[in-house]
């Protein structure tokens, strides 16, 4: 199954792609997030990033709800994602060509035309 390394080197693969220092792993294209590690929050409790589960762009909340319904042992949303267009990812649940799909598929989406090629 797929971990933390992989999403980094998935994401470090695709052009212009940028990692942004964090406690757990920061992707961004043109300035833009694309998948990221879980600050999970829990009330009356520090933030921790959790680096098994990965945030993903999915560009709408269609895809977001076909996800999360669709296959809920592998995508969840929580409160705090309402109305973003973001799943998160267990990482432990997913093989790497899936992982390398969705990572490729959340950085079409946010990439400049440039970047996209033919």
């Amino acid at each position: 199954m797929a971990d933390a390394d992989d999403v980094r080197r998935l994401a470090l693969a695709l052009p212009g792609v940028e990692e942004i220092a964090s406690d757990g792993f920061d992707f961004r294209v043109a300035n833009k997030g694309f998948v990221w590690s879980w600050p999970e929050r829990r009330p009356g409790q520090r933030r921790v990033i959790r680096t098994d589960i990965a945030v993903l762009y999915v560009g709408d909340e269609a895809e977001k709800q076909a996800l999360v319904l669709g296959e809920p042992d592998l995508f969840f949303t929580t409160p705090a994602y309402d109305g973003a267009p973001l799943v998160m990812l267990r990482l432990d649940q997913v093989d790497v060509g899936r992982l390398d799909e969705l990572v490729t598929d959340a950085w079409r989406m946010r990439a400049p035309e440039e970047l996209l090629g033919p």
